[in-house]
């Protein structure tokens, strides 16, 4: 079974928030970054990888999506300062 990975992405600490899915995280944090896909994440400029879990198969990582979806961002954000209190971007060294 291959990994997926749910995430969020920030405007900056303690910003707009970003919760998503993916099976290629490099891939979409580039994305998130460069601001190549339109919509929300766009459109808000949320670049910042500041938390991501890793999941077997895709349908684990849908599941943790729509629990976190559904949490109050206070508690997202407690989940993010636990783990990266810093909210430093977990992407920074996933390319040049």
């Amino acid at each position: 079974m291959d990994s997926s990975f749910v995430y969020i992405m920030a405007s900056k600490r303690n910003g707009t928030l970003y919760v998503g899915v993916t099976s290629d995280l490099s891939k979409r944090a580039y994305e998130h970054k460069h601001e190549t896909i339109p919509g929300f994440s766009r459109e808000h400029k949320t670049k910042y990888l500041v938390y991501f879990e890793e999941t077997l198969g895709i349908e684990g990582a849908i599941t943790r999506e729509k629990q976190l979806k559904g949490w109050t961002r206070n508690k997202k954000i407690a989940l993010i300062e636990k783990i990266n209190p810093g909210w430093d971007d977990l992407a920074a060294g996933f390319f040049s």
